[in-house]
């Protein structure tokens, strides 16, 4: 119910952009660098969207600046964009590393992303920070999200609906379910933009969406509850197939999200695993 309720004042609450900073080349990087570190796998989703949610604001109190200290019409708002762009551009790695090394503090089980491990990092691609700099590259994040940095993560949703699914009585692998919904995560964030895609086409019978309909799509592309049905749904189907109408079922009951949106979600990602256009 926690989970659901923070789902749904998230999607209540949603930005105009959301989902612009989890293209795929950000999030390969992320997940790359989280695996160089040894991080919990909850750890490169919190990253993800730590950067997302900060970056987003970020971009946003800039313009709003920029844009309230510049005047002359559109040649100066197209300067003063650029302005930002540059910014942006300079400190995006800095900031990346930032929202790894504080969702590597999140995690108190597993390694943790010292000062000297980023500085030793951001040395190898060139860049001379120093200590001082990333520490205050930690507090902007930190400030401009005003310490709100614990956000659940699609993989606690993914895990908390598999106990209750075990919890009801769903006789499912546990373990090995767990570790394909681990790499379907993965798979869905890295290639988001195809899967949410043909989701959307799927949705409006149409293979030629107009931006309206993108942007109302937004909700459902950042529904981190309808993301973890999907992705054990999707898991069931390829484990234990005889198993996935009663899974379906329970995930309804539990969520209230239809049959037919799960059906749908899974399909999009399996035609995104197969390359297939067949139905």
């Amino acid at each position: 119910i926690h989970l659901a309720t923070e789902n749904e004042h998230y999607l209540s609450e949603l930005p105009e952009h959301a989902g612009s900073f989890k293209d795929t080349r950000i999030v390969e990087f992320i997940f790359l660098l989280s695996e160089k570190w040894h991080l919990d796998q909850s750890t490169r989703y919190q990253a993800v969207e730590l950067l997302e949610r900060f970056m987003i604001k970020q971009v946003e109190q800039m313009w709003e600046s920029s844009s309230g200290s510049v005047k002359g019409g559109a040649q100066g708002q197209g300067s003063s964009w650029s302005s930002v762009r540059d910014q942006i551009v300079n400190t995006f790695v800095l900031r990346l590393v930032s929202c790894i090394q504080l969702a590597s503090k999140l995690s108190l089980h597993y390694s943790r992303v010292t000062s000297d491990i980023a500085l030793k990092f951001l040395q190898s691609l060139k860049f001379s920070y120093t200590k001082q700099e990333l520490l205050e590259s930690e507090l902007a994040v930190l400030n401009t999200l005003h310490f709100h940095i614990n956000v659940s993560t699609p993989l606690a949703y993914v895990e908390l609906l598999l106990e209750v699914l075990g919890h009801n009585g769903c006789l499912l692998p546990a373990k090995h379910l767990h570790h394909v919904c681990v790499q379907l995560l993965d798979f869905c964030y890295l290639t988001r933009e195809t899967i949410y895609d043909t989701l959307l086409k799927i949705a409006i019978e149409n293979s030629t969406p107009s931006k309206l309909q993108e942007a109302r799509f937004l909700t459902v592309k950042e529904d981190f509850m309808l993301l973890a049905v999907g992705i054990i749904s999707t898991g069931v189907f390829i484990l234990s197939p005889g198993h996935w109408d009663q899974v379906v079922e329970h995930l309804n009951c539990i969520t209230g999200i239809t049959p037919q949106s799960i059906l749908e979600f899974s399909y999009a990602v399996l035609r995104r695993i197969l390359g297939s256009t067949v139905p």
